[in-house]
């Protein structure tokens, strides 16, 4: 396999070269391959078995992390991982400096899959095919630390799928395991290069289609309600738009109806909305909490 190298510097040299940086440990990284990041996500990938793991990295230490030490080297060693001991530094400059718990892992990257590979949806040999759904569709999602919070969030309530739109939309990226607390390593995730016409089909098929608003006024030709009077009787897509803009105009035309949270407080001008994933978050509860107690 083709190689790259990553050695992590200590400071640069001054004093016209005469001043030599730290010893650091030149680390050959496999080409293609990614650098996962935290207890969660590596743990996961190494279980999961949805990507080709190269090999472990963790912290040298001692005292209360031994534990956890002691299990990834187990994890590792069931999949013929090999571990590697190593300084901070070394997983400092593997992860490009963000919070890795002592933990890296160099593995293959995860890929949006395609429509065309979902077939039925993954509902578990428990539940059944007629079961009420919910499908969770971004539009337009950029920030990696959003992605992951809403990716966190689906997995939660019990979302059956998540679907994207592939143009402008954060790839699957490690920070996005990160922030999801590894559930992108467990939960597959969708992409389409045409939404309009996917919602359009789902349409077709007898699915509802509710947007999101963050103010009724910013809707037209759509009815809009809040979230607490929302009710449901048939599989639902929820589409979430993008951290600036929010739902397209375009996408907002396909909607049967746009869901509000009502603020509880009159809202200064610059602060009315609330975080993309922090949103999703109350609307999946408000929704998803009717499907539980439907299936009570």
């Amino acid at each position: 396999a083709d190689r790259v190298w990553w050695s992590s510097r200590g400071r640069d040299c001054s004093n016209g070269g005469k001043r030599q940086e730290r010893k650091s440990l030149p680390i050959e990284r496999t080409k293609g391959s990614e650098i996962l990041f935290g207890i969660a996500p590596c743990s996961l990938a190494l279980s999961q078995s949805r990507r080709d793991p190269f090999r472990l990295f963790l912290k040298q230490s001692s005292g209360p992390r031994r534990l956890v030490v002691s299990e990834f080297v187990l994890q590792a060693t069931a999949r013929g991982v090999p571990v590697h001991h190593v300084k901070r530094r070394e997983l400092d400059a593997l992860c490009g400096g963000q919070v890795h718990q002592g933990v890296c892992l160099e593995a293959t990257p995860l890929r949006f899959k395609s429509l065309e590979e979902a077939g039925k949806p993954d509902l578990g040999n428990e539940e059944s095919l007629s079961r009420q759904e919910i499908w969770l569709v971004l539009e337009q999602i950029q920030d990696p630390m959003n992605l992951g919070a809403l990716l966190r969030s689906a997995y939660f309530f019990g979302v059956d799928r998540v679907v994207t739109s592939q143009r402008n939309s954060c790839p699957l990226t490690p920070t996005v395991s990160k922030a999801s607390s590894g559930a992108m390593e467990v939960f597959d995730v969708y992409s389409t290069d045409d939404l309009q016409s996917f919602l359009k089909a789902k349409t077709a098929e007898g699915w509802e289609i509710v947007g999101t608003v963050s103010s009724p006024e910013d809707v037209e030709n759509v009815p809009v309600i809040s979230c607490s009077e929302f009710r449901w009787n048939k599989p639902l897509i929820l589409v979430i738009g993008s951290e600036g803009d929010g739902v397209s105009l375009e996408t907002q035309l396909l909607c049967h109806r746009m869901l509000a949270i009502p603020p509880g407080r009159v809202l200064h001008p610059g602060i009315e909305s609330l975080n993309v994933s922090v949103a999703t978050g109350i609307l999946l509860h408000s929704i998803c909490s009717q499907k539980l107690r439907h299936s009570n």
